[in-house]
């Protein structure tokens, strides 16, 4: 499908550059993805000052392109008072999306903060802000990686959407069965609203593995194999990631996902010649 406004309810995830050849780049990457139509746009978050100015200055660049750009809020580590004047700042500058996460403690701090978890962030965004921001959380089909147990997994997820989070966007995964049962069980408990896959095309072994480590990510052994095999032949490796990614996103799409949230990584091609295989 080679048609510019994509028929999906598509959506990619951006981080912020540190440098100014990276913004530059990022802008280029941001209209071609724009050029789809997509229902937003992303940008992570990490803790202390300066990379949290640079998430709201990457928001500010991002949005030029006319798409709606939903910035990362993460609450350990954290106190209510930097978090409320962070939402109010957000409201001036006519934010009205987020994706509300846990995130994780920054080496060399001792306190986790007032909001321990991702469902008191929600909580907290909707006592100060009421409707006024589209929430997304984190999803983890294959659970999260400190989880107890796959149930306790679903029951917390529940409990976050339960908060006041309009969607879910799920860690990346390359097992549709995986997203299936997770959305079915999520179901069981109450829990209507979308969970959109998210994806990560596959371009770096090296770095992909690096990633699914620390995120609890599992590539399917077959994958791995046929990966490792390749070496350095990156555009063997660009292929094959190409042909695997495509056909998780139409399986995917074929058994009734809303959606695909893309994980970029500040690259637009791989994203895009996954779109162009997709019959939506």
């Amino acid at each position: 499908m080679s048609t510019q406004e994509h028929p999906l309810g598509v959506s990619f995830e951006f981080f912020p550059p540190n440098t100014d050849a990276g913004r530059e780049k990022l802008a280029g990457v941001r209209d071609a993805l724009a050029a789809r139509n997509p229902r937003f746009f992303s940008v992570t978050y990490g803790a202390g000052g300066s990379t949290q100015n640079r998430t709201l200055d990457t928001v500010l660049q991002v949005r030029e392109a006319g798409i709606t750009t939903a910035p990362h809020l993460s609450c350990i580590g954290s106190e209510k008072q930097p978090l409320r004047e962070l939402l109010a700042r957000y409201r001036e500058e006519g934010i009205d999306s987020l994706v509300a996460l846990r995130g994780d403690l920054p080496s060399g701090m001792g306190g986790i903060g007032e909001l321990r978890y991702a469902n008191e962030l929600v909580t907290f965004i909707r006592e100060e802000t009421g409707d006024h921001f589209e929430i997304a959380v984190a999803a983890y089909p294959e659970s999260h990686p400190q989880a107890p147990s796959f149930e306790r997994d679903v029951e917390n997820f529940a409990r976050k959407m339960k908060a006041g989070a309009n969607l879910a966007i799920t860690q990346y995964f390359f097992n549709a069965d995986a997203y299936f049962h997770f959305v079915e069980r999520a179901r069981a408990l109450g829990v209507e609203a979308p969970i959109v896959p998210g994806i990560m095309p596959i371009t770096n072994y090296a770095k992909l593995a690096r990633f699914s480590e620390a995120c609890g990510a599992e590539i399917p052994r077959w994958i791995r194999k046929q990966l490792e095999a390749y070496g350095d032949d990156s555009e063997a490796i660009a292929a094959f990631g190409e042909e695997v990614i495509s056909r998780l996103c139409q399986r995917l799409l074929d058994g009734g996902a809303p959606g695909l949230h893309f994980y970029t990584l500040n690259q637009a091609a791989p994203s895009l010649k996954i779109l162009d295989n997709i019959v939506g």
